[in-house]
């Protein structure tokens, strides 16, 4: 029988994504928080965060795992033709907020979602620290029709979720992200779970075994679309002395809870 861990709101490690269960599929802990500091930590080690409005933060990482390089991508004849004479244009971080929103926006086969407020806030911090990035995808009148987020570590950029208001427009995003991996120096696009529709633009399962040994070798690999760890190496010291106070505060409430001799 086996458990899950319970993650606390100061102390960073996750349990081994080896851990996780078979079913569902890849859940591996519960709690912990959305900071940018434990979010890195969780990506870098091929986790997730993934949970509804009225459910504890969860993370998962499942086996095996999709994935789309420039290499496996396949566009199909029809999607040449309307790419060749679409009057979409695409663009890089124009409004990682439009997107996100747009993702997170209630579906006509999904009316619930999984993109919650604290999720959005945590995510649009990522994109504050030039971690998290979107493409999004103009009409002729200069309308978000669609787009994608997901976030850059190494050479793997973490795909999160997508929308799309006009046919074929939410294919061209993400045929625009992987046709641009190569050129900003990275080599996988993580999907995490198989779908058909990704299935049909190239996707292909990888064991976790596999997928964590070229997480653990191509996240320490530094690409253009990554700033500097400053920020996270501060936010990690401030981490560390918000752990040192609420421990010293421990130890105080235990002192103070003695009875006098």
């Amino acid at each position: 029988m086996f458990s899950i861990a319970a993650l606390d709101d100061v102390y960073l490690d996750f349990p081994s994504p080896q851990l996780a269960l078979e079913h569902p599929n890849g859940l591996l802990a519960v709690g912990g928080d959305l900071s940018p500091v434990r979010l890195v930590e969780a990506y870098r080690q091929g986790i997730f965060p993934w949970f509804g409005d009225d459910e504890p933060i969860m993370w998962w990482s499942p086996n095996p795992r999709a994935l789309i390089t420039p290499e496996s991508l396949h566009i199909s004849k029809s999607m040449r033709r309307f790419m060749k004479n679409t009057p979409y244009t695409t663009t890089w971080n124009r409004d990682f907020r439009g997107v996100i929103e747009s993702c997170a926006a209630p579906r006509t086969e999904s009316p619930g979602t999984w993109i919650t407020d604290d999720m959005k806030s945590a995510y649009i911090q990522l994109y504050d620290l030039g971690i998290a990035h979107s493409i999004e995808v103009w009409n002729s009148k200069d309308q978000l029709v669609a787009g994608l987020y997901g976030i850059s570590l190494g050479s793997f950029f973490f795909g999160e979720s997508m929308f799309s208001r006009e046919p074929n427009t939410s294919k061209l995003a993400l045929i625009t992200l992987i046709q641009d991996l190569s050129p900003h120096g990275l080599s996988f696009l993580d999907c995490q779970m198989m779908t058909k529709h990704l299935k049909s633009l190239g996707a292909f399962e990888c064991n976790r075994d596999h997928f964590l040994q070229y997480l653990s070798q191509l996240t320490m690999t530094t690409t253009d679309l990554e700033v500097s760890n400053d920020l996270l190496q501060q936010e990690a010291i401030v981490r560390h002395s918000v752990l040192n106070i609420y421990l010293e505060e421990q130890k105080n409430k235990h002192v103070q809870g003695k009875p006098c001799t």
